[in-house]
């Protein structure tokens, strides 16, 4: 019963505007900071957690400058926030960011992304590498019981483990037999009919659109801490889990 209390005092602020409760403890670590957001901009660092406006400036890395968000991300209300006026658009692979400096950001921030990356251990070690020794990361996945992943499994930390040792890509399709199977199209109306889902599946490497993993609150939690970062917060909301993680 309080986890669902939780849950459902969280979906009333959102469609109130309001900000996620306890939000305070979550931005602190990002006001007056330079920070990158991998995959953004988004729209819940706006209103829900609202580190677009306390942060100094947010810079943006996206895999392709036309993506299947890209109409979103360019939306006029993302102009207003100062953080991403001072930042600039960066495109290369998030699993790749050799030409960023070792700790050369206070922050990183991906928000309902490191789903969509074939290999989240090797992501997570560059995102890791950019940011500064006592600089943090804010890491946001989706809860699957919100989504159109709802039936199916969590994925092991040993799956992951594994696709780090193999050094798989984005090109890599083990799950699409699950995902086929399993995903709610009822919940993506975007993704059409059964047909036109499986052919865009193909292509994930052009359109990343697949959840190659599912998380749990554990999950991402253990993650952090494999790429040596210490949680600082987290919460569960009906559609995501929420973790801060420090670097020593």
């Amino acid at each position: 019963m309080p986890a669902f209390d939780t849950h459902f005092a969280a979906r009333v602020r959102n469609r109130l505007g309001l900000p996620l409760a306890g939000y305070r403890d979550f931005e602190r670590p990002f006001t007056g900071c330079r920070g990158v957001e991998i995959g953004g901009p988004s729209e819940l660092f706006m209103r829900r957690l609202p580190i677009y406006g306390a942060a100094q400036s947010v810079d943006q890395i996206n895999f392709s400058a036309n993506n299947v968000w890209r109409e979103a991300a360019e939306s006029s209300r993302f102009k207003s926030a100062p953080a991403l006026c001072r930042g600039k658009s960066i495109i290369c692979d998030g699993t790749n960011l050799r030409g960023i400096g070792d700790g050369h950001y206070d922050f990183l921030l991906s928000c309902h992304n490191l789903e969509h990356i074939a290999n989240p251990l090797k992501a997570l070690s560059e995102w890791s590498r950019v940011v500064r020794s006592g600089g943090h990361l804010l890491l946001i996945v989706p809860n699957k019981h919100g989504n159109f992943d709802h039936r199916r499994p969590h994925t092991a930390f040993e799956h992951l483990l594994e696709d780090q040792q193999r050094d798989v890509d984005e090109g890599d399709l083990t799950h699409l037999a699950e995902i086929l199977a399993l995903h709610d199209l009822a919940r993506d109306p975007a993704a059409g009919n059964s047909e036109q889902f499986q052919a865009r599946s193909l292509r994930n490497s052009e359109n990343r659109c697949l959840h190659h993993h599912v998380f749990s609150l554990e999950l991402t939690l253990q993650v952090l801490r494999h790429i040596g970062l210490e949680p600082l917060h987290h919460t569960t909301t009906f559609a995501e889990f929420i973790a801060v993680g420090r670097k020593p």
